[in-house]
């Protein structure tokens, strides 16, 4: 079972700016995971922004994102993880709760936000605004 210690990155960006976020699990093994970021507006549903698989780094953007956030994630080493969300040309719609997720592990995964992810970090706000 993955447990996610620290998301950090959050704040305050003007549009166009750039951010970084990350978040370390540990728990994994050396199997498949999906690493998701997930966000949430206030008055919004949740959606996800972008996941990636840890097996083959294949990744998935949703259609608000694409072009302008990158996810990425380390190897993971002594069954600990981290993960990231670059951030760049953020808008003021980007404004949310930002949380990661992870699901697996997996024999064999194809990524896809619509897998079960049922381990939560903790969420780090982002406030886009001028």
């Amino acid at each position: 079972q993955v447990h996610f210690v620290e998301s950090s990155g959050g704040g305050l960006a003007q549009p166009g700016g750039s951010l970084r976020l990350s978040c370390t699990g540990t728990g994994f093994t050396l199997d498949p995971y999906a690493l998701a970021w997930f966000r949430q507006a206030p008055g919004k549903k949740h959606e996800a922004v972008a996941c990636i698989s840890t097996g083959d780094e294949t990744t998935w953007y949703s259609d608000s994102v694409k072009g302008r956030f990158t996810i990425s994630a380390d190897k993971v080493k002594y069954a600990k993880n981290t993960m990231y969300l670059q951030l760049n040309n953020l808008k003021p719609e980007d404004t949310a709760t930002y949380y990661c997720a992870a699901s697996g592990p997996y024999s064999y995964l194809e990524i896809s936000p619509a897998l079960r992810y049922d381990m939560w970090g903790p969420g780090t706000q982002i406030t886009v605004s001028s």
